[in-house]
């Protein structure tokens, strides 16, 4: 089950990322492959096998109930639905080092998911200068989902508070921004709200040392 990139979907997103710095991909992954995701996702919430986000990596990791209150699970590739999401991923990572020369070395990804009234506030995924997180994916896997359930990840200018973008979670729509680029926030939603986040990563080696994803 490979990744729909056509050679016009691949010219829209390149072109998209070099002039605005993100890319709204509605219908990228099947409906089967979001719903096996989705329902795996739902057996860990039952299992109690989700943990609270927090924000920070490494010794700066943080909870923080003000600013993210979502659940999170790595992906590690044990099951089908994840391996086959994984390959699709790395179809992306290809097509990017190839048109754009990024250097994307690994993609490190986890299932996200909100409960009625949870949110994250605006955030840069990466900061200038320290080339790790470069290229950020959100997969949505909501089946159905209403305008008036809220959820919506938010797109921001990167030199003011202009938003540049709502987008609803809508399943099968992947959005593919600029991490050190793009300021973005999960507006609160008020129905359970799943997806998939994940980072491309530059290889910040040092003395031969792979840099991990934290």
């Amino acid at each position: 089950m490979a990744l729909e990139i056509t050679p016009d979907i691949t010219e829209q997103l390149l072109d998209a990322l070099v002039c605005q710095g993100w890319f709204e991909w509605p219908h990228a992954v099947t409906d089967e492959l979001c719903q096996a995701l989705l329902d795996e996702v739902q057996f860990y919430d039952e299992e109690g096998a989700l943990q609270k986000a927090g924000i920070g990596r490494g010794q700066v990791h943080q909870l923080n109930q003000e600013i993210r209150r979502d659940q999170i699970k790595w992906l590690n590739g044990s099951t089908l639905a994840q391996t086959t999401y994984l390959q699709q991923m790395a179809q992306l990572q290809y097509q990017l080092n190839r048109a754009l020369f990024l250097g994307l070395f690994e993609y490190e990804s986890h299932f996200a998911l909100y409960k009625s009234g949870d949110f994250y506030k605006k955030h840069l995924d990466s900061f200038r200068g320290q080339a790790n997180r470069m290229v950020t994916t959100v997969l949505y896997l909501n089946p159905n989902w209403q305008s008036d359930w809220g959820g919506e990840l938010v797109i921001y200018d990167e030199g003011s508070s202009c938003q540049l973008a709502v987008i609803p979670p809508e399943m099968g729509k992947l959005v593919v921004f600029m991490s050190e680029q793009i300021p973005h926030e999960v507006l609160p939603t008020r129905k359970e709200r799943v997806s998939i986040a994940g980072w491309f990563r530059c290889n910040n080696s040092i003395a031969g040392n792979i840099d991990p994803a934290l």
